[in-house]
């Protein structure tokens, strides 16, 4: 075990020892050189059995969590091999987890649930729209830590796998009892994310009745069974989170997220008083037919189905606007999800305000995931397998969307997924189309710099730049190449411009001190306002306008800025 005041690997000077488990010690250690405090997860060899597989284990896990960029995750800074032992470096995190705050406090109040529960609904939804998509599996309070703010933190990967569909079922049954779903017990299927959503519920179902799952009576009650004072509506979906057969639960983490939202539209009491209404029209309607009306009803029921057409819901979209639009735009793609025109419409719809609010992308998630009654897929994996090049062409539009439009200004990790599928396209690579080709190019720079993007600026464990401001430069510089409008369009070419000119003036500095001179920034401005003037022509919309203004106004500023900068250095 590590002594408390050690040195390890010239770097972290361990401070205290925070915890222990059955395999594992964690300590709390500071870089002293880089002043910051790190958590030290430590696996001895002795006494533990099958050290080399645990290991190996320890080893797939942070890989995993180094591909992965959340604010609810942590981080691994560091892995050091030892000879008898294995260490992780990790992010310290200071709280408490939700098994010990269940512990100390009991029940948890059913509003405080909700919103982790919504945390871990976001966590989860980003863990499965990677590509392939990754299951955690071990969803339980004692893996979910709470800090002060109120934010959670999602740990202990030790369980993950990423999904594979040829893969009919896991060979190993690994979660824990009470929280883990039917199929995660060799035998009963492949886990995929609706076992997450199985764990997340059996965890809500614990926080919320203080009553854990894992032990007698070893069964899941209706929640109010325990606390009348529940609300029906948390009570409904916990129930459909833990429903046996997968089909039956939520299907993707965007449509759980939406109902605890709006738990209180759940409740059973409103749908209740929505079936009667229901049943007075239905009333109503038999009456209206025995009247004289019955061929009139005939032939409205018969119009609605000769109008439940792709083309239809096209047409109707386009001369619709908001929700309703949406709406049709959905049911177009759960219709037809291998055509490309509902699905273009739809990130047109979410980009022409030039803001994708963070209802919107889970809306948009949801009608990706969702999988039609008479398949096994969801929409954008038929899109995928049907229509490639289409679907490829979708994810750089998408990717642009979370990347320059993202109402949090976060979507650079999300947008990472969807460039990766573009720049790795062997079709687009090996396409004779000049748009094509820079398509992918284009694709493989955002790429780069989504990954990298939130690291600007930090210092890895020797106190290092992790990113170098040189390759940010080339990557921006590369990103402007060619003719933005004829790639994109005229609007989220400005974007993009607009993007590039201010990280150069925010970064002067930086950019000066790795190499980049004035007269590179400077020669990248006016290739900016060459293209200014020759791509986007007089045709124009007033949003497009006040964005070239903006623009404008910005490189001015950006002139401005790079001149005094350089000037000062010359200076000093």
């Amino acid at each position: 075990m590590l002594e408390i005041g050690s040195l390890v690997d010239g770097k972290y000077r361990v401070l205290n020892k925070c915890g222990q488990g059955g395999m594992s010690v964690v300590y709390m250690a500071m870089n002293e050189r880089a002043n910051k405090t790190w958590a030290i997860k430590e696996v001895c060899k002795d006494g533990v059995q099958n050290f080399d597989v645990v290991k190996q284990g320890l080893i797939v896990e942070t890989d995993l969590l180094k591909r992965l960029n959340h604010p609810n995750l942590p981080s691994i800074v560091d892995v050091i091999d030892g000879d008898g032992s294995f260490l992780i470096v990790m992010d310290y995190i200071e709280g408490k987890t939700l098994k010990d705050v269940l512990k100390e406090y009991g029940p948890q109040p059913q509003e405080s649930v909700i919103d982790w529960a919504k945390q871990l609904c976001d966590v989860l939804g980003y863990l499965h729209s990677r590509k392939p998509p990754i299951i955690y599996r071990d969803m339980k309070p004692s893996n979910v830590m709470l800090k002060p703010d109120g934010s959670i933190v999602l740990f202990d990967f030790g369980t993950a796998r990423e999904y594979k569909i040829s893969s009919m079922e896991d060979t190993t049954c690994l979660g824990t009892r009470g929280y883990a779903a039917p199929e995660q017990y060799g035998g009963h299927g492949q886990t995929d994310p609706r076992t997450d959503i199985y764990c997340l519920g059996a965890t809500m179902y614990h926080l919320v009745t203080g009553h854990n799952p894992g032990e007698p009576p070893y069964e899941m009650y209706p929640i109010r069974q325990w606390n009348p004072n529940l609300s029906a509506g948390l009570e409904n979906i916990i129930l459909k989170c833990t429903q046996a057969n997968p089909a039956d639960r939520y299907q993707s983490c965007a449509e759980l997220l939406y109902d605890l939202e709006n738990y209180q539209m759940v409740d059973t009491r409103v749908r209740a008083k929505m079936l009667s209404k229901f049943r007075k029209f239905a009333v109503t309607a038999v009456l209206a037919a025995a009247c004289g009306v019955g061929a009139l009803s005939f032939h409205i029921l018969e119009q609605s189905e000769s109008n439940n057409t792709y083309d239809t819901y096209i047409d109707n979209a386009e001369k619709s606007s908001g929700e309703q639009k949406i709406d049709y735009l959905r049911q177009a793609i759960n219709l037809e999800p291998t055509k490309e025109e509902a699905w273009n419409l739809l990130e047109s719809e979410y980009e022409s305000d030039l803001v994708f609010y963070s209802d919107e992308d889970q809306e948009l998630q949801s009608i990706m995931m969702t999988t039609g009654s008479n398949r096994n897929k969801s929409n954008i994996d038929m899109f995928q397998s049907g229509n490639s090049d289409a679907y490829e062409a979708f994810c750089y539009k998408v990717g642009l969307l979370y990347y320059y439009y993202l109402e949090s200004g976060n979507g650079k990790a999300q947008a990472a997924t969807y460039f990766e599928e573009v720049k790795d396209s062997d079709s687009l690579k090996e396409s004779d189309k000049e748009s094509d080709l820079e398509m992918v190019a284009k694709a493989e720079r955002l790429y780069e710099i989504s990954k990298y993007y939130t690291q600007l600026g930090t210092e890895d464990k020797a106190g290092e730049q992790v990113i170098s401001y040189q390759e940010y430069w080339d990557d921006l510089t590369e990103l402007s190449a060619g003719n933005l409008v004829e790639l994109t369009n005229k609007q989220t070419a400005l974007v993009m411009y607009q993007e590039q000119v201010s990280q150069m003036m925010l970064y002067t500095t930086e950019f000066k001190d790795a190499g980049v001179t004035e007269d590179d920034m400077l020669d990248q401005i006016a290739n900016m306002e060459e293209h200014l003037d020759s791509d986007f022509g007089d045709d124009l919309s007033t949003a497009q306008k006040n964005s070239m203004e903006t623009l404008k106004s910005t490189i001015e500023q950006a002139k401005t800025v790079i001149s005094s900068t350089y000037k000062t250095v010359g200076n000093q």
